[in-house]
């Protein structure tokens, strides 16, 4: 074998090691790396580090007006308590959303994984 031979197989060594290490992680279920911060309608601020990938979180007894994901997963924003109902917010990894005028506020999120 020559070098280059080597460096490829050692690449294709190294990808397909980290495919299997991200693939295990991902199955344990436990939390998404990263923050969610959201603005109440009271103004409040409130920060969320590694939420549970599992369920359905309360955005507070208001509700969120502001939603920012700083974490390494999507999450669907909705505007019950129980995360149910159709007027859904698709919010992907490290990006922002803020209820437009007159718009109920987001009550519950869910990680997407």
């Amino acid at each position: 074998m020559s070098v280059t031979d080597h460096r490829r197989l050692g690449v294709a060594a190294g990808a397909a090691l980290l495919t299997i290490a991200v693939a295990g992680c991902s199955g344990l279920g436990r939390d998404a790396v990263g923050t969610i911060s959201y603005q109440t309608e009271g103004d409040r601020h409130v920060m969320v580090s590694n939420p549970s990938v599992k369920g359905c979180h309360r955005l507070g007894s208001t509700g969120a007006t502001e939603v920012i994901n700083n974490t390494l997963v999507d999450i669907v924003l909705y505007p019950s308590h129980d995360c149910s109902g159709d007027e859904t917010t698709y919010l992907a990894t490290t990006t922002s959303d803020r209820i437009a005028p007159r718009a109920p506020s987001w009550r519950s999120y869910t990680v997407v994984h």
